[in-house]
Order: C-alpha cells, then sequence, then structure tokens
C-alpha cells in the first residue's frame, strides 16, 4: 500500500503554480533526477504531494540560497541519507528497549 501523500495528485501545470516554477523547470528536474513524477502511460505526469514539497525544497536551495543544481542532488542525496540513518537508529532504539524489557 502507498502512502498518501505519495499518491500522485497533480498534473505538471498545477505543480508549476504550487511551487512558484515554470514546466519547463520541472521537466528539467525530471530529466536531471531530482525529482520523479508518476505518468499515466508515456505522456502525462502526476506529481504527488511529496513531489511537490521536494520541488518546493529545490527552488529554496536554487533560489534563496544560491546553490547550483549539483549542489542541490548532493544535498537531497545526504538528506535521503540522513533520514535512513535516522530510521535505522530509531528501529535499533526500540529494540534495544524491547530486549532491556524482555530480562
Amino acid at each position: 500500500m502507498s502512502h498518501p501523500c505519495e499518491d500522485p495528485v497533480y498534473v505538471i501545470s498545477i505543480a508549476a503554480q504550487l511551487t512558484g516554477l515554470h514546466p519547463q523547470t520541472l521537466r528539467l528536474y525530471e530529466r536531471l533526477g531530482l525529482v520523479s513524477p508518476s505518468r499515466i502511460g508515456n505522456k502525462n505526469r502526476l506529481f504527488s504531494e511529496a513531489d511537490v514539497e521536494r520541488l518546493r525544497q529545490i527552488r529554496r536551495f536554487t533560489q534563496d540560497m544560491g546553490v547550483n543544481l549539483a549542489g542541490v542532488e548532493i544535498i537531497l542525496d545526504l538528506l535521503q541519507r540522513l533520514e535512513e540513518l535516522q530510521s535505522l537508529v530509531d528501529r535499533l532504539e526500540r529494540k534495544l528497549r524491547e530486549s532491556g524489557s524482555d530480562r
């Protein structure tokens, strides 16, 4: 089952409006692998709420902070790794608590 915020809900024109970016910019970001919207067939892109939030984050990095797209890619990769590591730490802490309460 997919997470509700991952369900595709916005076509490119709406996603562009929501993020303040031009549709061509969204297409560029997709080509660069910075965002991966779902597709209906081979044509229409559908952006999830998570995609829209990621696009807003990219806009903040590029427009507000002056980070170039190569830097954005590195930052997004590091943020994803950090999230994965935090999830692992949370699971390990939970297991430690559970094993401590079994004694």
